[in-house]
This record gives structure tokens, sequence and C-alpha cells, in this order.
């Protein structure tokens, strides 16, 4: 990739963490970079993945999130301070993002017992595909849990469609999965006082791939994967992802957490465990 270009939009995105308020244009995006607007969308996108106004919308909540577990700030002055003039449109576009809401992001303290599965499924017809593979440890890495899911865009947010949470990286199998289009994300888990690497300064892993497309009924085996340190130019992962204090030494079956949920396979209202070594959860209250 040309250094410049590169240089060009890591100023961009500086930027926009700086004016997280303001109402930032393409125009001025483009100024920034010192490129043409047309130019700069496109480049901004090959090296991002994601348009400028979806990473602006991205940075956002991200923001949002770390204000909600590092700050007393109300919900309506954290929807201020980055950028939403309704606190409405900020509720639920940062539940659509995040999966839970900013009111239970907060009591969650950052985390989530479980997450949600976005449930595409038809009521008569339950899907079997699969994806499997192994995920690497970066070089060095002191990694523990790991998460893995599959999502029907490149940035990790709302729903995945299947997702299991490893002890440690290796192998994974994402059963239940409908045909389509998916991301494959997978995401180092903080060992500390959250499992969202927003609450804390803890270096996160992570590794992108895709788009798989899968039929139904396929049994798809992903290349190894191997995880690498998060970029300043990465997306941020806005999904709300589980807390691994929640997860040590559960006995598969046994719901440690008080935390209310819905059936989700053949342990209903509690997580799953599957044959890798991986948790799969269920639902978690919006609210």
């Amino acid at each position: 990739m040309d250094q410049s270009v590169e240089k060009a939009v890591h100023r961009v995105v500086r930027s926009m963490q700086e004016n997280l308020g303001e109402p930032l244009t393409i125009d001025d995006m483009a100024r920034t970079a010192m490129f043409s607007k047309f130019y700069f969308s496109r480049v901004f996108q090959r090296v991002t993945g994601l348009s400028p106004r979806r990473f602006l919308s991205a940075l956002r909540l991200q923001k949002a999130k770390q204000l909600l577990v590092s700050t007393s700030l109300n919900v309506i002055d954290i929807s201020h301070l980055v950028g939403y003039n309704s606190v409405g449109t900020f509720s639920t576009r940062f539940t659509s993002s995040v999966g839970i809401s900013p009111t239970a992001y907060r009591r969650f303290g950052g985390s989530v017992p479980a997450v949600a599965v976005d449930d595409r499924s038809d009521t008569a017809r339950i899907p079997s595909s699969t994806v499997s593979g192994t995920v690497l440890s970066a070089p060095g890495a002191p990694i523990g849990h790991t998460f893995v899911g599959l999502f029907p865009q490149p940035i990790p947010q709302g729903r995945p469609v299947s997702y299991t949470v490893l002890e440690r990286p290796g192998p994974f199998l994402l059963d239940k999965v409908p045909g389509g289009s998916w991301f494959l994300l997978a995401h180092s888990l903080r060992s500390g006082e959250a499992g969202d690497p927003a609450a804390g300064d803890e270096q996160p892993y992570l590794l992108r791939h895709g788009p798989v497309q899968l039929r139904d009924d396929d049994d798809l085996t992903l290349p190894d994967l191997r995880l690498r340190p998060v970029h300043f130019l990465d997306p941020p992962v806005l999904l709300a992802l589980p807390d691994v204090r929640s997860m040590a030494g559960r006995v598969p079956g046994a719901d440690q957490t008080g935390f209310a949920r819905t059936p989700a396979g053949p342990l209903a209202g509690r997580p799953e465990r599957g044959g890798n070594g991986g948790y799969r959860g269920a639902a978690v209250p919006a609210a």
C-alpha cells in the first residue's frame, strides 16, 4: 500500500477521533486527507474496509462505550458528546450495533455474560451448515479466551449468526449457520475486569476473513487464520463481547451468571459448550 495514502487516512481517522461531537462531512475529511472527495472515499474504503461515514459512526459508538463504563455521565450527555442530537437515535443505533442498550451495557460493566445470536432461520427449517477452521495465536502474544463469530458485514457489530468462545486459540466449529455471505471475526478477550477492549488498555488481537459464501447444508473448512495486534486503522469492534470471568470454572450446562436468557438449543436458557472447547451463549436482556 502507498505509504502516503495510508498516512492520509491515518490523519483523517485521528481527526475523526478528535472531533467526534462535530458534524464532520466528507468534504471536511477529504480536505484533511488533501485528496479530492471522490478519490478520498475510494481509498479510505480500500484501506479500512469501510466508508468514511460508517467508520466515523463506529468511532462514535466506540467512544460512547468507553464513556458508559468509565464515567458517570448520563446517556443523554454521552449521546451529545459523540455527535448525536437525538438520544433516541443514539440509543437505537447503539443497541443495533453493540447488541444491548446503553443502559444495559453500563449495567454489565462493558461486557456481557453471553452474546445474543441473530436467528435468521425459517421456523420450519433449522440451518445445518457449519464453518470450521483453526485460529492461530499471534507470535509471542499471551492470549487466552478468543471470540470467533460470523457476521453479515465486515464490521463486527450487531448479532453474529453463529459464534463460539475458545478457551485459547485453536480449532473452532460454528454450527447452525444459514446459507449466505458471511465475514468471520476472531478477537481476543481481556482477562481483566471486562471482556470488552473498550473498557481497558490491554492490547487486543484480532483477525478478519471474508466474505465466505455458504450454501444450505454446506460444511466449509477455512484455511488456518492467525490473530494479529489491532491496528489504528482497523474499524472498532462494536459488539459487546463476553466477560471471560463468567466462563471461569464453569461446568457445562450450569448457569452461574444469574441473568435471564432465552432458549438457544439443547440446554435451553443456558450456555452450550461444544466439542471444540468453546462456549456458545444464549440471548441476554436488551435493557
